[in-house]
């Protein structure tokens, strides 16, 4: 029997833990970075919090008797998956990644494509007032820098410091979002430009689409690059990944 550990927290790793569990073959676990406050647990033994960086998830793997890792962490947890990276070229142990493929721009689509934080809050000065952030709670801080917009943030739980932006507004909320939500939303909130992460999936696009009827700016900020591994995009073609070792 493989022992897997899946580093979780996204809707592909809940998916392929829903293909695991009770598998006859697999024997699987899976870790949660433990940063949402009520983290949606998977259907297999779940464990929270850090390994102590690429030696302590290297010891992890040796001390379990870990024979695969699927990191399906967040595309943007490049964090993580250097660390998985490192740990299982350290040990041996067979990794992949499981991720959602990058979204796409369209026709009618308006992105503005940007590196990082920094350079999306640079890219707002001559894009309008209203500005809808759809790019989590921890990266907020960069828009300090352009203080004079009005912001709303949409996030799962509450920033920890909030930002110093005067005319923010937060709203929490948790995906998938429908298109009529969506563009009521913006239409609701004087919205001008979106700042969203290259995330990809189905649970957040449908703002995409609604900028995209609506004729609105997306600042895109690009995933960071890889660490090499191979990349698959499907939780069965994972399990079947597995089901070979």
């Amino acid at each position: 029997m493989v022992k897997a550990l899946v580093l979780g927290g996204t809707t592909e790793a809940t998916a392929l833990a829903r293909l695991l569990a009770g598998h006859p073959a697999i024997d699987a676990l899976v870790s949660l970075a433990g940063r949402t406050k009520n983290p949606v647990l998977p259907p297999l033994p779940t464990r929270i919090g850090g390994f102590g960086g690429p030696e302590g998830l290297a010891a992890f793997l040796a001390r379990e008797g870990i024979g695969a890792v699927i990191d399906a962490t967040h595309p943007f947890a490049d964090r993580m998956s250097a660390n998985a990276a490192a740990a299982c070229a350290a040990t041996g142990v067979p990794l992949i990644v499981l991720t959602r493929a990058p979204w796409r721009p369209g026709p009618g689509d308006r992105w503005v494509p940007v590196p990082d934080m920094a350079a999306a809050a640079a890219a707002l000065r001559g894009l309008g007032e209203g500005v809808f952030l759809t790019i989590g709670r921890q990266e907020l801080a960069p828009f300090e820098a352009v203080p004079d917009k009005r912001y709303l943030i949409r996030a799962v739980d509450p920033p920890e410091p909030m930002p110093d932006l005067p005319r923010a507004t937060l709203i929490l909320d948790r995906g998938p979002f429908t298109l009529d939500g969506e563009l009521a939303l913006l239409r609701g909130h004087s919205i001008d430009v979106l700042v969203s992460k290259n995330s990809g999936g189905h649970a957040t696009d449908a703002k995409l689409e609604a900028a995209r009827r609506l004729g609105l700016p997306v600042v895109m900020v690009e995933r960071p690059p890889g660490n090499g591994v191979p990349e698959l995009h499907d939780p069965a073609a994972a399990l079947a990944w597995l089901e070979g070792l």
